[in-house]
C-alpha cells in the first residue's frame, strides 16, 4: 500500500537556538492545516483573510505562545497520523548532511520539555531527491536551482509562487514582528503546497528507493 504524503513547513523568528517557531503548516489531502502563534497579540479573522487569498481549503488556528502551538501540533499529529499510512515530507527538513525544519523543531520541543510528536511516522526529504533526480538548471549560464521556490518554479507550474506574498522567505520574520499574521500564514501555505507539488512529481517519476525514507521515532519516549 502506498503511503499518503503529508508535507509540512515551519516559519521561525530566525536561525539561532533561542529563536522560536511562529508557524507550522501541513498539506493534507483535503487542504492545508496551519498553526500560528501570536505571542499574545490579537489576530482577528486570520483564517478568513487567508481564505480570501488562497484557493485551497485552509484551516488556521492561533495560539498565544510557542508552547501552546506545540501542544496543538502534537494533538493534531496524534489524531491525524497515528495508525495511518502517512509519509511526512519536507523540503530541506532533515537531510543526511543538514536540514532546517526538523532539527529546529527538536530543539524547541526539547526547550519546552514536550514529548516529540513524530513517533512511528516515516519521513522523507524531497530536496535531495528532486535536485539529484531532475534537472533544475533554468538556462545554460545558470547553476542548478536548490531553493524551494526556485526548484518549484523550474519543475512545476509556478502557480503557488503567485500566491506567496513574499519575494524572500526572510520577509516572514518581519511579518511576524509586525503582527501581519495573514501574510505569514499565506507564505507558509504557499511553501507547503510547493513542497507537496514536488513530492507528487517525485512520486510520479522516481522509484520508492529514491525517497530514502527514515524514521523520526526517538530512542526513548517520555
Amino acid at each position: 500500500m502506498a503511503l499518503e504524503q503529508v508535507t509540512f513547513d515551519i516559519e521561525t523568528t530566525g536561525f539561532a537556538v533561542d529563536d522560536v517557531v511562529t508557524t507550522v503548516g501541513f498539506a493534507v489531502p483535503l487542504g492545508v492545516r496551519v498553526f500560528v502563534q501570536t505571542d499574545g497579540r490579537a489576530a482577528p479573522d486570520v483564517e478568513a483573510a487567508v481564505r480570501d487569498r488562497v484557493e485551497s481549503h485552509v484551516k488556521v488556528s492561533t495560539h498565544e505562545s510557542e508552547r501552546a502551538l506545540f501542544e496543538a501540533v502534537s494533538g493534531f499529529v496524534e489524531e491525524r497520523f497515528r495508525d495511518e499510512d502517512v509519509l511526512l515530507v519536507a523540503y530541506n527538513g532533515e537531510r543526511w548532511k543538514g536540514g532546517f525544519d526538523v532539527p529546529f523543531l527538536r530543539t524547541r520541543y526539547a526547550h519546552h520539555d514536550i514529548d516529540w510528536p513524530f513517533t512511528d511516522v516515516p519521513y522523507a526529504d524531497v530536496m535531495p531527491l528532486v535536485t539529484s533526480r531532475f534537472n533544475t538548471t533554468v538556462s545554460d549560464e545558470d547553476k542548478p536551482r536548490g531553493d524551494l521556490a526556485g526548484v518549484y518554479e523550474a519543475l512545476c507550474d509556478g502557480r503557488y509562487g503567485d500566491v506567496d506574498p513574499f519575494v524572500e522567505s526572510s520577509e516572514a520574520v518581519t511579518a511576524y514582528e509586525n503582527a501581519r499574521f495573514a501574510e505569514l500564514v499565506v507564505h507558509n501555505v504557499a511553501d507547503v503546497l510547493r513542497t507537496r507539488s514536488l513530492g507528487r512529481l517525485a512520486e510520479r517519476y522516481c522509484s520508492k528507493s529514491d525517497f530514502n525514507v527514515k524514521s523520526l521515532t526517538p530512542t526513548t519516549e517520555g
